[in-house]
């Protein structure tokens, strides 16, 4: 029996209590946060932002330089990531009166944004102003990965012709590489590594399982977690489980079909995914590989168990009592994880 209990705690962990300590308060809404050291959080705030978080004295400096966003309806600052001294932001610049989720790098120093360098303005305009995507991460052979949404136009995600509604992968300095799924077709962008997408929130490579993994938002239901794959169409929005907003038929003609990827996870009703990461298990030795995500709509920390083949056995959903619209999940260096909120707090989250 006590060998059997403790299975089912490694499968199925339970925490006494689930507590979080506030680091920051007063912000905006902190879209994107990453780690410079285990003391130094780089933040992003949606209205245009970026400011340096000191984790031991809990004091903020701004940083200048930062570029002007198009901050109208879901459009703004989005993401950033730290990677190998520079900084990586996505942001919707404004071109011709209208949005593109546009990524760029730059050095910080002194406090100051220094060499900054738009690596890729996308094509992915429309009138809307929502579904801009954004997440970044980065695989361990030498690419980053970048999502953006289908601009509130459907069709888009199914055109290769243009970004919007595609999980996009270039070099680190902003090239293309040379293996992209669609860079001998000239019907296709080659920046495009993954399509089909409706707006994903969520994007995480895991060094440990070397999975890409993303989520999204779905309509009225249909938020997925997917396990992105090099050239693969998921499906949207041709096959959904989510359905309209005006009336209660599915959005898609299918709710699964062969030649489209379905989600390893669908959230009937939505819950809002919004960041996601796969646990380390530095700290949490039994969390590792656990996905963790902030639902807004919901307003929980969204934690999922996979077993050995990337199926989920299990989901909890933690710090519901808080009732924060949690917009970002990250891991320290040192294994601690942290969320931030709407409005605008910064937390500690012990899962002790």
């Amino acid at each position: 029996m006590r060998t059997l209990l403790l299975l089912l705690f490694t499968i199925f962990p339970l925490f006494s209590q689930v507590k979080v300590t506030n680091i920051a308060s007063n912000l905006g809404v902190v879209w994107g946060m990453s780690f410079l050291d285990e003391n130094r959080l780089i933040i992003s705030q949606k209205n245009g932002r970026i400011s340096l978080l000191n984790l031991k004295d809990k004091t903020i400096k701004n940083i200048k330089n930062v570029p002007k966003v198009f901050n109208n309806g879901q459009a703004g600052l989005l993401d950033i990531q730290n990677k190998n001294g520079w900084i990586y932001i996505t942001y919707v610049k404004n071109v011709n009166g209208l949005g593109a989720t546009t990524i760029a790098r730059a050095k910080l120093l002194n406090n100051t944004l220094v060499d900054f360098n738009d690596l890729l303005i996308t094509k992915s305009r429309t009138s809307t102003t929502a579904h801009f995507g954004s997440r970044i991460t980065f695989d361990d052979k030498g690419h980053l990965f970048f999502s953006i949404g289908d601009r509130g136009v459907r069709e888009n995600a199914q055109d290769l012709k243009n970004h919007a509604g595609s999980i996009l992968r270039l070099n680190l300095d902003g090239s293309i590489p040379f293996d992209n799924p669609f860079i001998t077709d000239a019907n296709a962008l080659n920046e495009i590594y993954s399509y089909g997408h409706r707006n994903p929130q969520g994007l995480f490579y895991d060094s440990n399982s070397k999975k890409l993994f993303s989520n999204e938002h779905g309509p009225r239901g249909g938020d997925e977690i997917n396990i992105i794959e090099i050239g693969l169409n998921y499906g949207w929005p041709i096959v959904s489980q989510g359905k309209e907003y005006w009336n209660t038929s599915y959005v898609g003609k299918y709710r699964s079909k062969k030649e489209f990827v379905d989600g390893i996870k669908v959230y009937i009703p939505s819950i809002a995914t919004s960041s996601l990461i796969s646990y380390s298990g530095k700290k949490y030795k039994n969390l590792k590989g656990n996905l963790f995500s902030g639902a807004l709509k919901l307003r929980h920390l969204n934690q999922i168990i996979l077993n050995e083949n990337n199926k989920v056995i299990k989901e909890n959903r933690l710090l519901e009592d808080l009732n924060e619209r949690i917009r970002n999940v990250v891991e320290s260096p040192n294994g601690e994880i942290y969320i931030s909120t709407d409005s605008g707090k910064i937390y500690l989250v012990n899962l002790d």
